[in-house]
């Protein structure tokens, strides 16, 4: 599969310093979460409020996470609501604690309504999780069918247990290009993250998502409680974009 479009590179700071690293690089996404809470973890207002000020102003967009969510459709639109007003770009729904379709579907639409009644220029991510049969979860079938259904516009695949396995450890090729090519017949956009090595940067150039998001692999010795390095983020995007 030829690459058609230039991916976009997601990277994911939790302090400010780590946020002018990202944006001082030319990456295309500054994604904003809270790695203490989880694989989607979302982080304090003031904190999402201070990065966006500071850089917004600047060429690089800025996502937000709201979190794994529980099946919570009214406390996860209120997040919704508070993140589309603190001016981001995109936001990250991560769909971790509903157990079918129709879960799903319930609450991207509370969440998508949410955010199109204070913005309806951002760009809303559905997020499952590539590891989904550790825990039970959304299979990224149903993730798909409920994103369209809800007016999604992107859907993303990340790895809900951060114990060493990649995206490519807990789901197979076949699995990942079945996803993609699904989505794109939905006219939805892909992402793909999952504790994502540079030495699959090859592979992922093959799949061809419209974004790939990372942190660990650009963090000081790959560990992603760290902070992050220039010259990891620096090579991570050279490489991915020769």
């Amino acid at each position: 599969m030829k690459r058609k479009n230039k991916i976009q590179l997601l990277i994911s700071p939790t302090t400010l310093k780590d946020a002018g690293i990202i944006a001082s690089s030319g990456i295309d996404i500054l994604d904003i979460k809270n790695v203490k809470e989880g694989s989607l973890g979302a982080n304090f207002p003031w904190v999402i409020d201070d990065i966006v000020k500071k850089f917004k102003s600047r060429r690089i967009k800025i996502s937000v996470a709201l979190g794994d969510l529980p099946y919570k459709p009214g406390t996860s639109a209120l997040a919704a609501y508070a993140a589309a007003s603190l001016k981001a770009d995109y936001i990250k729904a991560g769909l971790y604690g509903v157990k079918n379709r129709a879960e799903a579907t319930i609450l991207m639409k509370a969440i998508v309504k949410a955010i199109r009644t204070v913005n309806k220029n951002i760009n809303i991510v559905a997020a499952g999780y590539a590891d989904w049969r550790a825990f039970k979860g959304l299979n990224p079938w149903d993730l798909i069918k409920s994103a369209k259904a809800s007016g999604s516009d992107i859907v993303m695949l990340d790895t809900a247990l951060k114990n060493g396995k990649t995206l490519f450890d807990v789901m197979s090729i076949t699995e990942i290009k079945k996803f993609i090519k699904l989505a794109s017949k939905q006219k939805l956009k892909t992402a793909l993250a999952g504790s994502l090595k540079k030495q699959q940067i090859d592979l992922l150039k093959t799949l061809s998502p419209d974004i790939i998001g990372i942190r660990g692999a650009v963090c000081t010795s790959g560990n992603r409680q760290k902070g992050i390095s220039k010259k990891l983020v620096k090579e991570f995007s050279t490489h991915l974009n020769s």
